[in-house]
C-alpha cells in the first residue's frame, strides 16, 4: 500500500542527507575560507532538516540559532578580520598525505559502519518507542544542567578562547602587515 506520508519523509531525508554531504565536502574543498564557512551554515542547516526528522524540534532550532546564528557570525567576523588569505587544500593535485588522510578517513567510516551493524544484531529493524518529551526543552535542559553540566560549561569556555584568540591572531598579523610596509 502506497503511504505518501512516508514517501515524502524518506524524499525529505535523501535530499537532506545529500544536502549535508555535499556542503561537507564544499566546506573542506573550497578555496575561499568565506566560501568555506557559508558552505558550513548549509551544512548546519541540513542537518537542522535532519534533527526535524527525528521529532527533535528544539535541537533543529538551537542548531540554527546557536550553530548557523551565533558561531558562524563570530566565525564569518573573524574570517573578515584576518583577511581571506589560505591554502588551497587541493592546489597542484592532492599529496600523498592528503590520499592517506582520505583513505584513513574511509577505513574509520567502514569501521563505524560494521561497529553499528554488529553491535545493532537486527535491533535496527525494530521501531523503539520514544518517549514524547524526546527533544523537549526541558528534557535537554535538564540534561545539560546535571549530567552534561561540566562539558556544557567547558565548550562555552573553549569558545571563549577561540574568539580571544582569532583577535590576537588578527592584531599580530596586522603588526606584521604593518612591519613589511616600513
Amino acid at each position: 500500500m502506497f503511504d505518501a506520508g512516508n514517501t515524502l519523509v524518506w524524499i525529505v531525508w535523501i535530499v537532506a542527507a545529500f544536502a549535508c554531504l555535499g556542503s561537507g565536502i564544499a566546506v573542506v574543498s573550497f578555496t575561499n575560507p568565506f566560501f568555506s564557512a557559508l558552505a558550513l551554515i548549509g551544512n548546519l542547516g541540513a542537518l537542522a532538516v535532519l534533527y526535524l526528522l527525528l521529532s527533535a524540534e528544539f535541537v533543529a532550532a538551537a542548531q540554527v540559532l546557536v550553530y548557523a546564528g551565533a558561531v558562524m557570525v563570530m566565525f564569518l567576523f573573524v574570517i573578515a578580520y584576518l583577511g581571506g588569505r589560505a591554502d588551497a587544500p587541493w592546489a597542484g593535485g592532492p599529496s600523498w598525505q592528503q590520499v592517506g588522510a582520505v583513505a584513513a578517513a574511509g577505513a574509520i567510516l567502514v569501521e563505524i559502519v560494521v561497529a553499528i551493524g554488529l553491535k545493532a544484531g537486527g535491533r535496527l529493524a525494530h521501531q523503539q518507542h520514544v518517549l514524547s518529551s524526546f527533544g523537549s526543552p526541558h528534557a535537554i535542559g535538564r540534561l545539560f544542567l546535571t549530567d552534561h553540566l561540566l562539558a556544557f560549561e567547558i565548550t562555552s569556555i573553549v569558545l571563549l578562547v577561540a574568539a580571544i584568540g582569532g583577535v590576537i591572531l588578527g592584531s599580530h598579523s596586522r603588526k606584521l602587515a604593518g612591519e613589511k610596509a616600513l
